[in-house]
């Protein structure tokens, strides 16, 4: 039964992915982007409003335990591989799925500390719980990603769908999260109820792509787990895998530093948390109106063409947040929505065109990293998806960390008041980290990102 199995996996990426595969597939997605939005988007304001944490504290919260998973990550990807062969993904998947769901729901649970200081240790290793659930799904379902198929455009395929799914976890995680909380109250309860109400969504997504993708695709090799060194020996040796998750890594740390404020710059810069929804909206109709644009592009001008032209329109459009200020003037009336100030208006322009080039550089990193190790398998007759796949997830992982924390510590050194009583009013220097968090700082780090990128062309060729 077990050559049976192996042998379907041979040729199952050999034809085309149904579509019902590549929709199930994606739908996980929503589940995962909820749950990595939590720690960049919404732990930030939740313990620095709720339980008086101070930032740079909230940010060091953060990032223990993401520290762990850069060798928790890679050593679940290697397993993964191992048991692949005789059980497929689905356990990881489904084990993953549950613990995460649960884990997310705890984490916005307790609200009643001694101290600040208690508060941050039992967060820590709620936050600590979580990740590594997270990382027990998030590693396997990347690895499936590379898996499903052989032919690179049909990868970026599957890819795109993922992204669609995961631009529908942004509006729920990011936009309507937080507008929830504060149209419950802001109170404690309020953020408990938004955690049962995403968590149960996060896990229904998740299960259904555990369950939904079949079990026998992708090639089937048993490894000898002694052998784990020098599996993580092959990632390094490969230097295209090197740039590609250095620029991966770098431009991470772009965003989450954006993510960590996103919601202080509605409350404090733009003074319209409930602009934030029609934010995330905009910018998800910009990300799913583009899929084909830049599906099109990088088949006509190539990958590494597209992705340049994303990162380099992200990276401008990000620096204009730096003029951002509150809305005090009418530039026109809409039905439905009532008077639009300029401000206002400008905002959701911005969120369009971050929408177009974040679903660019998203599709393109993955499908580049996709590329990369079918490379690696075209070179060497096998590879270990699951170990590069831990990798590259390590790295989205701790820069998703390192983002907060850097924030939390412009945070408190330009002045931010922290309370356990909700939002309360900040000083004109706290309001400007906020905004520089959002503008120049994540812009610097693109621009970094793309001198890093420059040497992958060569990489891949070596």
């Amino acid at each position: 039964m077990n050559d049976t199995i192996t042998k379907t996996r041979s040729t199952a990426t050999d034809i085309e992915v149904p579509q019902k595969t590549m929709v199930l597939y994606g739908f996980g997605q929503v589940g995962a982007q909820l749950f990595r939005d939590a720690p960049a988007a919404l732990l930030p304001l939740f313990m620095t409003t709720m339980l008086g944490i101070s930032p740079w504290l909230a940010g060091a919260v953060i990032l223990v335990p993401k520290i762990w998973l850069i060798f928790c990550d890679p050593i679940i990807g290697a397993i993964s591989d191992h048991h692949k062969p005789r059980h497929g993904r689905k356990p990881f998947l489904v084990f993953g799925a549950i613990l995460t769901s649960l884990s997310f729901m705890a984490l916005f649970t307790f609200s009643n500390f001694a101290s600040p200081l208690w508060a941050a240790a039992t967060m820590c290793l709620l936050f600590f719980i979580a990740s590594t659930a997270f990382s027990a799904f998030s590693v396997p379902y990347l690895a499936v990603a590379s898996e499903l198929s052989s032919d690179p455009h049909e990868r970026t395929k599957i890819l795109s769908y993922r992204i669609v799914f995961a631009v529908v976890g942004v509006v729920m995680g990011v936009g309507l999260a937080q507008p929830l909380v504060f149209m419950l109250g802001g109170d404690a309860a309020a953020w408990r109820t938004m955690a049962v109400i995403f968590g149960s969504i996060s896990l229904l997504a998740m299960l259904a792509t555990a369950y939904g993708v079949p079990v026998n695709y992708g090639k089937a090799h048993s490894v000898d787990p002694k052998k784990l060194l020098s599996r993580f020996s092959a990632v390094f040796d490969n230097k295209a895998f090197v740039v590609l998750s250095s620029t991966f890594f770098v431009q991470s740390i772009a965003q989450a530093s954006g993510y960590a404020v996103v919601a202080f710059i509605f409350i404090y810069a733009i003074q319209d948390i409930n602009l934030l929804l029609p934010f995330v909206m905009a910018m998800a109709c910009g990300s799913i109106l583009s899929q084909p644009l830049w599906l099109k592009l990088s088949a006509n001008i190539g990958k590494q063409a597209a992705f340049w032209i994303a990162c380099v329109g992200w990276m401008l459009v990000t620096i204009t947040w730096l003029w951002v200020e509150p809305g005090n003037d009418v530039l026109f009336t809409l039905p439905f929505w009532g008077e639009m100030p300029t401000q206002h208006f400008l905002v959701l322009i911005r969120a369009f065109i971050i929408g177009c080039t974040n679903a660019a550089f998203s599709v393109l990193t993955f499908s580049l990293l996709t590329d990369t190790i079918n490379n690696q398998q075209a070179k060497h007759g096998s590879v270990d998806e699951g170990v590069f796949s831990g990798m590259f997830s390590a790295v989205e992982k701790l820069a998703f960390a390192l983002g907060p924390m850097m924030a939390g510590i412009v945070l408190s050194l330009t002045g931010f008041e922290s309370s356990t009583e909700g939002v309360i009013v900040q000083g004109s220097g706290a309001v400007d980290g906020m905004v520089w968090l959002y503008s120049t700082i994540p812009a610097g780090i693109m621009a970094l990102s793309l001198l890093i990128f420059t040497r992958y062309n060569k990489a891949l060729s070596q």
